[in-house]
């Protein structure tokens, strides 16, 4: 017997909007913790289903950054990184804390894991890591898409308790190719038109395709809700919601940008087989074995990053 799916998407049929099934928050106010969102900071959270910390990872700049340049070196023709669509440069290293024993770390620094798994009420794995690179005036866009919605279809992960927590590198700005958000739109879900083909993560993580909801269905969606950028200085920390709408431009400014993204799946939350039907993803982008995450006793400290 086939178990009903009810965030079915890319099945040949219409293109529609479903209400939101699961919750936002699991968890609750942690009183006396030191790295845990107040209620104020939780109810943000729930309502935009975003939230920005502004200069909460400052202090780890200046060593990820050098860990940055080496990586584009040591990846360097490594299935991991992938290319700007229309030229060599580099658009995403994947896999980043596999690389490196520095951002193994610091994905479980308590400033980052504490407030993940207070909203995701449980421990965490690691599905996913990758630095986003934006090159002055040659980054390209990335379509509007929630990342649940591919997460479900390509890699089967069954509900939507995940959250991405994500370091601003640079500054990001309304000029060079920031993350633009649709606040509350992660209480639908678009199930989305077209059928998935195999390998389709090969191009897609280039030039994303499907996934992508039509004008029509972003006109309902925007109807009643602003578009927003999240600009912020770097060392920025931000948390999203798994099934956030979001997308962002081109850079077409002088100035470039990067981010460094850990995405956090709820212990609770198997990663079962793809419901798109299709052999599973490569584990560079779904770790479909991670194992729950022991947070570190005290926050990184900038001399042990440099390590």
């Amino acid at each position: 017997m086939v178990q009903h799916d009810p965030y079915a998407s890319r099945t040949g049929g219409a293109e529609a909007i479903h209400p939101r099934l699961d919750p936002v928050v699991y968890g609750g106010p942690q009183p006396g913790q030191a790295h845990a969102l107040n209620q104020d900071q939780l109810a943000s959270f729930e309502r935009d289903g975003y939230l920005i910390l502004p200069d909460l990872c400052a202090d780890m700049l200046d060593p990820i950054r050098r860990e940055l340049a080496s990586l584009k070196q040591r990846m360097a023709g490594d299935e991991d990184l992938y290319t700007e669509p229309d030229s060599d440069e580099p658009r995403t290293l994947f896999r980043v804390h596999a690389w490196s024993s520095l951002l193994d770390r610091l994905m479980r620094d308590p400033r980052l894991l504490q407030p993940v798994e207070q909203i995701l009420g449980s421990s965490a794995t690691l599905m996913q890591s990758r630095i986003n690179i934006k090159p002055a005036f040659r980054g390209k866009s990335f379509p509007w898409h929630s990342d649940f919605e591919t997460w479900h279809v390509e890699d089967g992960m069954e509900r939507m308790r995940a959250v991405t927590a994500w370091i601003m590198l640079t500054d990001n700005h309304a000029c060079n190719g920031p993350l633009y958000v649709i606040p509350g739109s992660h209480k639908h879900y678009v199930s989305c038109a077209g059928k998935t083909g195999r390998e389709n993560y090969r191009t897609s993580l280039k030039r994303q395709n499907l996934g992508v909801p039509r004008h029509e269905t972003m006109r309902s969606l925007l109807q009643d809700r602003p578009i927003r950028a999240i600009e912020g200085g770097a060392g920025t920390l931000v948390l999203h919601d798994c099934n956030l709408l979001h997308g962002s431009p081109d850079n077409i400014s002088a100035d470039p940008r990067s981010i460094l993204m850990f995405v956090y799946n709820s212990a609770e939350n198997p990663i079962v087989a793809p419901f798109g039907g299709l052999p599973p993803r490569p584990d560079y982008l779904c770790d479909r074995e991670a194992a729950p995450l022991q947070p570190l006793p005290q926050p990184l400290q900038p001399q042990e990053l440099a390590a």
